[in-house]
């Protein structure tokens, strides 16, 4: 498997963005410092000469075509505009456009780039806090949602969707769940009940526009910047059409097994629940949906190697979902 980020690649990257820095009305004495690599490479540009900083995303290769990211810029800026929730502005390069190729120096498939404002704060942490802020965060995806219900969306508009087949089928997005790092025969079978159950209930539990529609879909702390009493989200790269429950799933990423999560679930549905309604019903499959979650990064975690947290998951990540699986199983079967 071709490593997507690694030292050599990550080099171009630096010196594609250096060569590109007048696009943004950026000096060549402008700093790039590497913030993350996740799904994508983003990086900090702090120009002295300017005043000015700004973030760069830095597009996967295959991932999104050019039309599904401005698609997903499109909805930041409605979002934006209706004061639905805090989040940093897209910034149009010279020519005005917010989607920018970056050539690489040595030859390299040239790559998608997005430039956004800075945002102030920091990653909400596991802590006694962290509670009320998913209040916040309750109340705000219940926005989010009603906004998506009600926006025409413009025309062109395409972001992915994220059903069953998407996280698990034969093409599923971020790759085969039974590539899984650990997963043995025994496992795959166990987890292979489990997402049979979990297909059945997705089934039974539908699409309707209250249930499916355009979401967030990656609400994980690292995407969320708190600096009370502001609550901004970052990030929608993976926002799609998808169900409205999997974004709570999202949001207690790689720690949905912690004791904590129950207090944040309460705490989520009681702030959603202040801005719109959430039937009884639909709040009791929000473990379905964090077994969803939980499964599909085993999968993301076995397809991208070079990203840190993914090598530092890695089989104890598997194991966990292993014993998810059966909590599941024998809970909703």
């Amino acid at each position: 498997m071709p490593v997507e980020y690694g030292p050599d690649a990550l080099a171009d990257l630096e010196q594609a963005i250096r060569q590109a820095l007048p696009a943004w009305s950026l000096s060549p004495q402008a700093g790039i410092s590497l913030l993350n690599v996740s799904e994508n490479a983003t990086f900090r540009l702090d120009d002295p000469v300017e005043g000015r900083a700004l973030v760069l995303r830095v597009h996967r290769l295959g991932y999104h075509a050019d039309d599904e990211i401005r698609s997903e810029l499109a909805w930041i800026e409605a979002l934006r505009q209706a004061g639905v929730v805090e989040t940093p502005a897209p910034l149009p390069g010279r020519d005005g456009a917010l989607v920018q190729r970056l050539a690489s120096p040595s030859g390299l498939p040239a790559r998608s780039a997005v430039a956004f404002e800075f945002a102030p704060g920091r990653e909400p942490v596991a802590d006694a806090d962290l509670p009320g802020w998913f209040g916040k965060l309750g109340g705000l995806t219940a926005r989010m949602h009603a906004h998506s219900r009600a926006w025409s969306l413009p025309s062109g508009f395409r972001r992915k969707t994220w059903d069953f087949d998407a996280m698990f089928g034969e093409r599923a997005y971020w790759g085969p769940w039974r590539a899984g790092v650990g997963l043995d025969a025994a496992g795959t079978a166990l987890l292979g009940r489990a997402l049979d159950l979990i297909r059945a209930r997705l089934e039974r539990f539908g699409r309707t526009p209250e249930r499916f529609g355009l979401i967030h879909a990656d609400l994980r702390l690292a995407n969320l910047l708190v600096d009370e009493p502001h609550l901004r989200v970052i990030d929608f790269d993976d926002c799609g059409l998808s169900w409205r429950l999997y974004d709570f799933a999202a949001a207690v990423s790689f720690f949905e097994h912690e004791p904590i999560v129950d207090d944040l679930r309460q705490a989520w549905v009681e702030g959603y629940r202040a801005v719109a309604p959430l039937p009884a019903e639909d709040a009791a499959e929000l473990p379905v949906f964090i077994a969803v979650r939980r499964f599909l990064l085993v999968a993301w975690i076995a397809s991208h190697p070079e990203v840190p947290i993914a090598r530092e998951l890695g089989a104890g990540y598997t194991a966990g979902a292993l014993e998810m699986a059966e909590r599941l199983l024998s809970d909703f079967a």
